[in-house]
């Protein structure tokens, strides 16, 4: 508990980590499309952004809990999806399946997770949903699809805002590849962060752990511009679960989702790690909300940094949200105890904040 404890916001977990990783990794993390203009736009939108102050209004019993997809959830926040979690320290994704099990909130599981999705859901005690991306000519990408129905999953989630992968200045200057590689730059970087260093010695190189079936080696660069309405209609047909479409930033593209039978629409930026000049998914929120109507499930990614930020945007139209890279920097900064004293702020976060709006339960 001793780093844990100088973790008192999301920017505590962020400074620590990024004393403790190397360069290439935090950069991996902590980075965004381009000149990072989307990150900044993202962050303004949020801020700019008010709650409305109430005066006595008895507030002693305040809920966090939520429902999702009829399923009762103890927070209306989950785990994003993250790609080689690991990286930010052994066991992480195991440590986000454990978080996941204890308040029942969906672990989404990254294509590219460092851990087994059949041994994530496991840990996770079902609180996990798989997220996929298509790629090349589909064939691997329907693999894991059938993989994830078998391993128990209730959920996909089908990511579209990559057709290309965004260039992302920071992580290309170090030379950061999936799969991991070691050459004489990262070696230097290593050596000036031996902590983190000799734990990943001892618990061996992080790996794409998803990629192990004959035939299929997945490439981080390989495009995925092929994917159409045609793709997303076979997806729908193959699985019998919840299906999420996430990375939707257009009310015309979210008004032809819910018409396709889509079961929840995430509205993401990517973390603005693929399109510098996408708008911030904060001020769209409003407008695809009004477009799909007050019924239809909306979730939320992209910026989020704190409790309250997560109350405005369950304010302004989301029915549940997920945080995501600050999670990694607090798993970096104090391991598993760090992780879940973040999550510990950011639940007081929202608690504060509903008091001094005058709610009992969310929005």
């Amino acid at each position: 508990m001793t780093k844990a404890k100088h973790i008192h916001s999301s920017a505590d977990a962020r400074r620590l980590a990024r004393r403790r990783l190397p360069w290439m990794v935090f950069d991996y993390i902590d980075g965004a499309a381009g000149s990072e203009t989307g990150a900044v736009r993202n962050r303004a939108a949020l801020d700019a952004a008010t709650l409305r102050p109430r005066i006595l209004r008895n507030v002693a019993d305040r809920s966090l809990a939520t429902t999702l997809f009829g399923v009762p959830a103890e927070r209306p926040f989950g785990i994003a999806p993250m790609g080689m979690c690991n990286l930010s320290g052994q066991g992480a994704d195991l440590m986000l399946a454990r978080l996941a099990a204890r308040y029942q909130v969906p672990h989404g599981v990254s294509t590219v997770a460092s851990t087994p999705l059949e041994k994530i859901i496991d840990v996770a005690q079902g609180h996990a949903w798989f997220q996929i991306y298509f790629s090349g000519d589909g064939t691997g990408t329907f693999k894991l699809v059938d993989r994830a129905r078998d391993a128990g999953y209730q959920t996909l989630i089908v990511t579209v805002d990559v057709p290309e992968v965004g260039r992302r200045p920071r992580e290309l200057r170090h030379g950061f590849k999936m799969p991991f590689r070691i050459g004489p730059r990262q070696f230097i970087d290593f050596a000036l962060h031996p902590q983190w260093s000799l734990s990943a010695l001892f618990g061996g190189k992080p790996q794409m752990a998803n990629f192990d079936m004959p035939g299929y080696e997945f490439d981080r660069t390989e495009s995925r511009a092929r994917a159409d309405w045609d793709t997303l209609a076979r997806m729908r047909d193959m699985w019998p679960g919840k299906l999420v479409v996430k990375g939707v930033l257009d009310v015309e593209d979210a008004q032809m989702l819910k018409a396709k039978g889509v079961d929840a629409i995430q509205v993401s930026s990517h973390g603005a790690r693929q399109l510098e000049s996408a708008p911030a998914p904060f001020e769209v929120l409003p407008k695809i909300r009004q477009a799909v109507g007050q019924d239809f499930p909306l979730f939320f990614d992209s910026g989020l940094r704190s409790g309250e930020d997560a109350l405005k945007t369950l304010a302004s139209g989301a029915d549940f949200v997920f945080f995501g890279r600050i999670l990694q920097f607090a798993i970096a900064a104090g391991g598993e105890a760090g992780l879940n004293r973040l999550w510990e702020v950011l639940s007081d976060e929202m608690s504060i904040a509903m008091a001094q709006t005058g709610m009992q339960k969310l929005p």
